[in-house]
């Protein structure tokens, strides 16, 4: 078993999790409470996929507690679900869990969501364990979360359907989860940029997951136009004050690197000077 501690920017879990996808050769079954894959963690498992492993990925249906995080999700399916990767909506309360099963082998259970803040901006801790029993047992639990869930295919016109729904009611968040849900919604803003560039440029087909996720970025852009068009000043002096803070940093990080590279020549030579020194003095 070893201990998976993750601090931000360290990303440890990020090039586990990565890594895992592609050494996987018979079966990987995740399961996770807000998943937004990053366009390389995606492609992994799509490789993973069309290469024969049993990729399946299970989410929260209906009762997820972050409905947008759910909608971005659901806007993720499609390049997933063309490649093969089977993904199940859990038809309970709230699916909260954070595991992966690989080969009958390895399991990981922890903190870490399957998204970019998860991975790289938080601090989380996770457990990795090598062990067959384990992670037979660990499978014999997915396979009864799947009894409970509801599978996510693509119809004839390729369109991303629910098999046989059955939507539980909401239940409300957890009292005192703003902040983490606060986070978790930051986490799943950044897939809006792929489903925004995706309508723009037409590289990829969208479908109806993807116009929820359109419409609402749509009507926030409009409004941002109108009140910019009626009040100026609302966008100028936000922009003023950020291109500024933009500009002093640059200018310190400038010094702060050119301090830091005299300082690194002098200790260079410096240290040539005593390494001459050295030499004749053994000579």
């Amino acid at each position: 078993m070893r201990v998976v501690a993750s601090t931000p920017t360290t990303g440890g879990l990020y090039r586990l999790d990565q890594l895992i996808a592609a050494g996987a050769r018979r079966s990987l079954w995740l399961t996770d409470a807000y998943f937004v894959g990053t366009t390389l963690y995606v492609q992994a498992l799509k490789s993973a996929a069309i290469g024969g492993v049993d990729v399946r990925l299970l989410v929260p249906g209906a009762a997820s507690d972050v409905p947008f995080v759910r909608s971005l999700s659901r806007a993720g399916y499609r390049p997933l679900l063309e490649a093969g990767v089977r993904v199940f909506e859990w038809n309970g309360p709230m699916l909260h869990a954070k595991t992966a099963v690989a080969d009958s082998r390895w399991a990981r259970v922890g903190s870490t969501n399957l998204n970019l803040t998860s991975w790289i901006g938080n601090w989380e801790l996770d457990v990795a364990v090598r062990d067959e029993p384990f992670a037979a047992a660990m499978e014999q639990i997915y396979l009864q979360d799947l009894s409970q869930a509801t599978e996510v295919v693509l119809t004839a016109q390729r369109d991303v359907r629910v098999r046989n729904p059955v939507e539980p009611r909401p239940r409300p968040p957890l009292a005192g989860g703003t902040r983490s849900s606060g986070r978790r919604a930051v986490a799943g803003a950044l897939g809006i940029g792929s489903v925004v560039s995706a309508s723009v440029t037409n590289h990829r087909v969208l479908g109806p997951a993807e116009a929820r996720v359109m419409a609402s970025v749509g009507v926030v852009l409009l409004a941002l136009t109108g009140i910019i068009v009626q009040w100026p000043k609302v966008l100028a002096i936000p922009v003023a004050v950020m291109l500024g803070w933009v500009a002093l940093a640059l200018l310190v990080r400038s010094v702060t690197l050119n301090l830091r590279r005299k300082r690194a020549r002098r200790v260079g030579r410096g240290g040539a000077a005593n390494r001459r020194s050295s030499w004749w003095s053994s000579s």
